[in-house]
């Protein structure tokens, strides 16, 4: 049986498990911005990936934000496996599979679970479960103050400092696990902002504690109703977003068919075309920056098309 509550403290750390390994990127450039003072949110380290011919040229780029910056550039920095994000947009970009991005990779703090779990779901729960799920997560939601310095503060500051397109068309969103999570908030408090969310492996169920039985079919219903509500009363336009989801079926993925299903037909309920919305499984695909990394193109193709 799955130790449910080895597995939560492992989220509470700050990555999630996984085997994938790269060097530092050999195409485009970092910038480092160490501990990014915030008037909302906890400081934090941010990287910046700056793709090939970016220092060379003098066009503007859209701009991919990512949560869980430290796990995306450089395997030294994440001691649980990398997404090899530079890697994978170096064999896209050339190929003309996806436009250039700039990337944007906003690392997580100590209070990763506060800041990614969505406010307005903890308002919807019951005060029961509104007390369990603070009580797991160390206190009330924060990721109205995240959200405020990621479209306060960091934008502001990317847009200062390199050459980006600044509308919503240009600027993608996308995270795992509870970085799903925040990605579809972002996109649904800040439409303005955000023109594209990637939700990978959603964290859907909120808690992983051992539940079973009747108190398991309570728990999922209660949260799922609570879901799907504050989806279909957030979801943009449509005509002006995409939105992408996808799932493993294996260690803490295996839980989400539940939800997801639900969810997705929430999407499709609010007028979602296919172009619009992509949802997928992966057969075998776990919980983990290997996994993520392996199917990584799929969201970048979907949410960075060529113009």
């Amino acid at each position: 049986m799955i130790d449910r509550r080895a597995i939560l403290a492992a989220m509470a750390a700050l990555p999630f498990a996984g085997a994938a390994r790269a060097d530092a990127p050999t195409s485009g450039r970092l910038v480092e911005y160490p501990d990014m003072a915030s008037a909302h949110a906890a400081d934090r380290n941010v990287t910046v990936w700056l793709p090939p011919g970016y220092d060379g040229g003098t066009g503007r780029y859209p701009v991919l934000y990512m949560h869980d910056g430290q796990n995306l550039f450089d395997a030294s920095r994440a001691p649980f496996g990398e997404w090899c994000v530079d890697e994978h947009l170096g064999r896209l970009i050339p190929t003309g599979q996806v436009r250039a991005p700039i990337v944007v990779g906003a690392w997580n703090t100590p209070l990763r679970l506060r800041e990614y779990v969505p406010a307005d779901l903890i308002a919807a729960l019951p005060e029961s479960t509104r007390a369990d799920v603070e009580a797991i997560y160390g206190g009330p939601a924060l990721s109205d103050d995240y959200l405020r310095f990621l479209v306060e503060e960091l934008k502001p500051r990317i847009d200062a400092d390199f050459r980006t397109l600044t509308g919503p068309d240009d600027t993608v969103i996308m995270g795992s696990s509870m970085g799903g999570l925040i990605s579809l908030y972002a996109m649904m408090k800040h439409p303005e902002v955000f023109g594209a969310a990637g939700c990978i492996s959603t964290h859907w169920p909120l808690r992983i504690e051992q539940l079973e039985g009747a108190a398991l079919d309570a728990w999922r219903e209660t949260v799922l109703t609570a879901w799907t509500g504050v989806v279909a009363r957030g979801l943009p336009d449509p005509a002006t977003h995409r939105l992408y989801f996808d799932r493993g079926n294996e260690t803490l993925d295996q839980f989400y068919a539940f939800f997801q299903s639900r969810i997705d037909q929430v999407v499709r309920d609010a007028g979602w075309p296919p172009d619009r919305f992509r949802t997928l499984v992966f057969p075998g695909a776990e919980h983990n920056e290997k996994s993520w990394n392996s199917r990584l193109d799929v969201p970048l193709t979907f949410l960075l098309p060529p113009a």
